[in-house]
């Protein structure tokens, strides 16, 4: 059965957990890599099992596995044999379920939220390209060679164990078609697909959101639609124009607001965490039933949201 909609059956919420890579950075890793948090699954894992303990803790329902920018064609750029490319990427899931399993275990109140699921996280093709194709979308490849590209992983990541699919930080339709194309090789699967947006209405690629939400509400395995990693204040009017299009769940889990300096490879200044959760409830009302952070958004964040939620 469809996860999501197991959960929200019983909760009128599902929580996700924050960004990832901040937290590595905050625990002393250098993440200015092609790989990003991928470099990490390679070096220091456990620190990866943390940082998911850190966001259950806050009071996440779902872990994002440190998958994103982990790939096999990666990898083996890197020197390491698919053998071990296969093996990093199923560790990603497995270190996310250990961290949700332990967390369960030991949690003496568990009537007030749902066993959190693991979401295998699908980054966008852009993301292994590592040249900001995923805030653009134009990508000079076929729907041919994008199947090949995200077969491989996906693959690896539903064999791992992963509860549900994150096809996340999506900048174009097309690749969201050709995600789907693979998904239906494996009929039991479910996913969810999140665009990254360049404004209130369109997605990276200058695609209007409610397209995408139109075409995507047919897809029977898909199981959310909303945005991800984009801008704090546009996501209400983007709410709006999947909720006009689909009475899927809707997924939401922007940045925090910051700007980020691609040549000094630095991040300008954000929103609060108060700022954040009060916008997050906003996002609630408006819609959205899933609801968490991106890139620089911290446990904290995730907190603030659980406050209001779990009250």
């Amino acid at each position: 059965m469809n996860p999501i909609e197991q959960i929200l059956n019983h909760f009128p919420i599902l929580i996700l957990d924050g960004a990832m890579a901040t937290e590595l950075e905050n625990y002393g890793c250098n993440l200015n890599d092609r790989l990003w948090s991928a470099k990490v699954l390679m070096e220091n894992p456990e620190l990866i099992k943390k940082v998911h303990s850190d966001y259950f803790q806050a009071g996440a329902d779902c872990a994002i596995t440190a998958s994103y920018q982990a790939t096999i064609r990666g990898y083996k750029e890197r020197g390491l044999t698919e053998e071990e490319a296969v093996g990093l990427i199923q560790r990603s899931v497995q270190l996310a379920a250990e961290a949700r399993d332990e967390f369960w275990g030991e949690l003496e109140d568990q009537s007030n939220r749902p066993k959190p699921l693991v979401a295998a996280s699908v980054g966008p093709y852009g993301a292994f390209l590592s040249d900001g194709s995923e805030y653009r979308g134009d990508y000079s490849v076929s729907e041919a060679e994008l199947v090949a590209f995200h077969k491989d992983r996906i693959e690896v990541l539903i064999d791992a164990g992963a509860d549900i699919l994150a096809c996340e930080t999506i900048p174009c339709l097309a690749e969201a078609k050709a995600i789907v194309k693979v998904l239906k090789e494996f009929p039991d699967v479910y996913a969810w697909f999140s665009f990254s947006a360049k404004d209130e209405h369109h997605i990276s690629d200058g695609e209007k959101i409610s397209n995408c939400a139109q075409w995507l509400d047919e897809q029977d395995q898909v199981a959310a639609i909303g945005i991800n990693c984009s801008a704090p204040h546009i996501i209400e009017s983007l709410i709006t124009e999947v909720r006009s299009q689909t009475a899927k769940p809707i997924i939401v889990y922007p940045n925090s607001g910051e700007e980020y300096d691609p040549t000094s490879k630095t991040w300008g200044e954000g929103s609060s965490a108060n700022q954040f959760a009060s916008s997050t409830q906003r996002w609630h009302e408006a819609g959205a039933q899933i609801i968490g952070g991106c890139c620089r958004t911290t446990p904290e964040d995730i907190a603030g949201i659980a406050a209001w939620a779990r009250k």
